[in-house]
């Protein structure tokens, strides 16, 4: 091992900074780079310190920088310490690329426009994975991109190891969008690269072509990737051998706003020999439909096709597509249908279960008898509470989401619940079967005695909110001084159950003075105002002598979940629209340019429609909402169709009440 090189003790490194403060350790960790027992640690150190978690740089990484590129070319620090040192560089680098100018320190661009010669001969390095990470680094050399451009390719036409040549090939990209006179011979090789004998050299090309060109769409992007997915087997282009399913959504992704071309990509794949494509392809679509309303048309009957895939993955993943898709999906109710039926149904249960959940969304009376003998036997297959993750992972349904809806048909599924509710041995399965009692209201009545039996056990405070749904006749059955005993005795480490317990109270009994002692106090504080302003609301005229608070609230409804609790305790008090359709225009008026929309929003535009023809400031936002291709709700997830439906829905009925004669409150 070489000694370390002088120099350190040029710098003084108290006046500069990294991200635990003054740098004054990190010339001993530069040192540690040539002490093999703390060179790892060190190397690890630097990364944290110098670099941290990005986001800017820090006045300590001018310096450090030339030093950290000479440990990582010298040949006697070990390979794994010159790797990690190699990302710290281009961690910077990318950083000084795209942080906030006042987070990157002044001295930054001249350093790394001085270091980058000393980072060029590492092209050579004799590890593989080091000249990889050379050339992520150089990638981030804009400012001398044609110097770097030509030393990639280069490298390029000697490079042996598969993955380094295609991050040469990214390289390449990233920097000709910055180059001055090697620009259009930088194009021409990358488009040449295109037609390449590899297939995953052809899908980088068109990657790293997105980047010299962005915003550009170009036909020869998707004719490249739909004749590499669909002309070979999945071995030969996956890109650094990734896995083929997240390859597909990669490279689907490379054609970019090409609507089009990649509708046709994903159909094509859709029909793959490859069940790991066909299950690419399945996610493609998934966010396709999840982000446009257009996409229906253009991609839902080939997912349909793969309700009879051969494999089950991929089966389940198309019936959950269908289940998403809700109405759209009524084509496909049939095919549905037989996929839950007992004697030739699915074999599959999961995807079964989804199925059952694409009939429930689409109301079909078909997925009744089905669920009820699920909810009898010895395994549901629902999960008994809900996720809200993003991403196309196919978690289990929750009850309530599959049956929650399915009220009407409480005679036929009510016995098997109840049976279920009574052998109940975790508080999972309790909460979950009380949920759902309570999404169906007064229809669960006959399961009265059941909850009342739960009041007493760890489920009281959701047992209580499925009894306050049911209405007068729950109301009839629970002893006012049982409840009374509950609220002085709510269940231990529930932190939640004051509150609950209190608001279920009030509903059930009309006694709202319980919630209004514990909840009135948090009106005037920054957490906590929601759920005394739903109280108030509540209480109607009666909360009359609480509107002055509630007006002072309206100038701080600036989002989330207050302008909706606010506006409508206000209305619901008044009776006057007029001081609060302002703010509730306000809170969705973004959504409706920019997206985005969650519940809250969708909640505020149900409460427009209850309010008519005040209402009708509005108009433009529920227009707005309605006339979008763009799905207006976040995209990526499960639940984006779901909540656009609700959000189409709730701007329909509003704009109904508007223009309804007499329709002003």
């Amino acid at each position: 091992m070489s000694d370390a090189p002088a120099g350190f003790d040029a710098v003084d490194w108290s006046v500069l900074r990294h991200a635990y403060g003054a740098a004054e350790d990190v010339p001993g960790m530069l040192r540690d780079l040539y002490r093999p027992q703390q060179a790892a640690a060190a190397a690890d150190s630097l990364l944290t310190h110098v670099h941290h978690q990005g986001g800017g740089v820090y006045s300590s990484a001018p310096a450090a920088l030339p030093h950290v590129i000479a440990a990582a070319a010298d040949p006697a620090v070990a390979a794994d310490v010159r790797q990690e040192l190699l990302y710290l560089v281009g961690a910077l680098a990318g950083a000084g690329n795209i942080a906030e100018p006042r987070f990157v320190t002044s001295g930054w661009p001249a350093a790394w426009d001085l270091a980058v010669p000393d980072l060029l001969p590492l092209l050579d390095d004799p590890v593989a994975v080091n000249r990889t990470a050379v050339a992520v680094a150089l990638a981030e050399a804009r400012r001398r991109a044609d110097e770097v451009t030509a030393a990639l390719r280069a490298r390029w036409g000697v490079e042996p190891d598969p993955r380094t040549r295609l991050q040469l090939i990214d390289s390449v990209g990233s920097l000709t969008a910055h180059a001055g006179e090697r620009r259009g011979s930088s194009l021409g090789w990358l488009r040449e690269l295109m037609d390449a004998a590899d297939p995953s050299v052809r899908l980088v090309a068109v990657q790293a072509l997105r980047r010299a060109l962005p915003g550009q769409d170009d036909a020869a992007y998707a004719r490249t990737v739909s004749e590499v997915l669909s002309g070979g087997e999945p071995t030969t282009w996956r890109p650094g051998g990734g896995a083929v399913r997240a390859t597909v959504v990669w490279a689907v992704g490379l054609l970019g706003a090409d609507r089009a071309g990649r509708a046709d990509a994903t159909r094509r794949l859709l029909g793959h020999r490859d069940p790991s494509v066909r299950a690419g392809a399945l996610q493609v679509a998934a966010q396709a439909l999840s982000a446009r309303r257009s996409a229906v048309a253009e991609l839902l009957p080939a997912v349909a096709r793969s309700l009879s895939d051969p494999e089950p993955g991929n089966r389940l993943f198309a019936a959950r597509v269908l289940g998403m898709c809700g109405h759209a999906a009524l084509p496909w109710a049939d095919a549905l249908a037989a996929m839950v039926t007992d004697d030739e149904g699915e074999a599959y249960l999961p995807a079964r279960s989804h199925a059952l959940w694409a009939l429930s969304r689409l109301g079909d009376v078909r997925c009744v008898a089905p669920l009820a003998r699920r909810l009898g036997g010895a395994r549901t297959g629902f999960a008994y509470h809900a996720s809200h993750a993003d991403g196309w992972w196919t978690y289990e349904l929750s009850l309530g989401e599959v049956a929650g809806g399915l009220g009407a048909h409480a005679g036929v599924l009510l016995p098997p619940v109840r049976a279920r509710l009574a052998a109940a041995s975790t508080l999972d399965e309790r909460r979950g079967l009380c949920q759902l009692l309570e999404s169906w209201g007064a229809a669960a009545a006959p399961a009265i005695p059941d909850l009342l039996g739960l009041l007493d056990t760890d489920a009281a405070v959701w047992a209580l909110d499925a009894l306050a749904a049911i209405g007068p006749a729950a109301a009839e059955a629970v002893p006012r001084e049982r409840l009374r005993a509950l609220l002085g005795d709510p269940p231990a480490g529930q932190p939640f159950a004051p509150r609950c317990l209190a608001l279920a109270y009030g509903r059930l009994t009309g006694d709202r003075k319980p919630a209004l002692d514990l909840l009135l106090p948090q009106l005037g504080k920054l957490y906590g105002r929601e759920s005394a302003a739903l109280l108030l609301g509540e209480l109607g005229p009666a909360g009359a002598p609480y509107a002055g608070r509630l007006r002072e609230l309206l100038p701080l409804c600036k989002g989330g979940w207050l302008p909706l609790r606010v506006g409508e305790a206000l209305w619901r008090i008044t009776g006057r629209a007029d001081e609060v359709v302002p703010v509730l225009v306000r809170a969705i008026a973004p959504f409706a340019e920019r997206g985005g929309a969650y519940p809250a929003v969708i909640e505020t535009v149900k409460l427009l429609a209850g309010m008519g023809a005040d209402a009708a400031p509005a108009e433009p936002a529920l227009r707005a909402f309605l006339d979008a291709d763009e799905r207006p709700v976040r995209h990526g997830t499960w639940r984006s169709v779901p909540e656009d439906d609700a959000l189409c829905g709730a701007a329909r009925a509003a704009l109904l009440a508007i223009s309804a004669p007499g329709g002003a409150t």
